[in-house]
């Protein structure tokens, strides 16, 4: 059957999360005075920070562990990383980088363009997204690209993650899809791909990171141009 729906992941796929994280936890960090403060490196403390949150989310993912031990532990950990045990730092930062962020909105290199181009071919674009609801509309709006995409689907709407097969039931009934014309694009091995090939749902994954997986006959992008090579 021919594809007519196309499902993205949001975040590092559309929406470069890695750049607007950086860049908020970069003021974040200069307007406390971090570094004079604890003499803390600003590199060091992102490249620690980076690798906690990835660490969490994936536990996220597999369901070890809710969205609020998140929120309360990936700064706070970064923190005592540095030999900074201090909850009340570790939560201003919490609070104040999930409102900050909203104001960098940078896309992933390509995004605008191949969302007008798959917009112009008259396929039906949607948003499958791991994030918080309370986030990913308003990331969706405040960047612009909400026109292009008829449903936008967070898994707090639907109380559990990719790889989970009920996430993708959700989004498919919601936007009156089939599984044999949809294909889902992403840049998480598990989430996306291994959800989608679960589910019996065809995907591109998004090779954002170089993982450089191989799989038969799976469609693999570097850079969203790519997408035009398939769709």
């Amino acid at each position: 059957m021919k594809i007519q729906h196309i499902f993205f992941d949001l975040d590092n796929t559309i929406w470069d999360h890695r750049k607007n994280a950086y860049l908020t936890i970069k003021d974040l960090f200069e307007k406390e005075e971090i570094t004079l403060k604890y003499a803390i490196d600003f590199e060091e403390f992102h490249s620690v920070y980076h690798e906690i949150n990835e660490r969490l989310w994936e536990k996220i993912r597999d369901g070890i562990i809710g969205k609020e031990y998140l929120r309360k532990h990936r700064f706070y950990d970064t923190f005592k990383h540095f030999n900074v045990d201090d909850e009340e730092l570790s939560m201003y930062f919490e609070e104040h980088f999930l409102d900050k962020i909203l104001n960098h909105n940078e896309l992933v290199e390509g995004a605008e363009y191949i969302l007008e181009y798959l917009k112009a071919k008259n396929y039906t674009l949607h948003i499958i997204s791991n994030g918080f609801k309370e986030v990913t509309e308003r990331k969706c709006i405040l960047s612009g690209i909400d026109k292009y995409f008829q449903t936008i689907t967070s898994a707090d709407s639907v109380g559990v993650r990719k790889p989970k097969p009920e996430i993708f039931e959700y989004s498919l009934g919601l936007s009156d899809a089939k599984k044999e014309n949809s294909i889902l694009i992403g840049d998480d091995w598990i989430a996306d791909v291994v959800g989608a090939q679960s589910f019996g749902m065809d995907v591109i994954f998004f090779d954002v990171l170089n993982e450089n997986r191989e799989e038969e006959g799976l469609k693999i992008i570097k850079h969203l141009l790519q997408i035009k090579e398939y769709l």
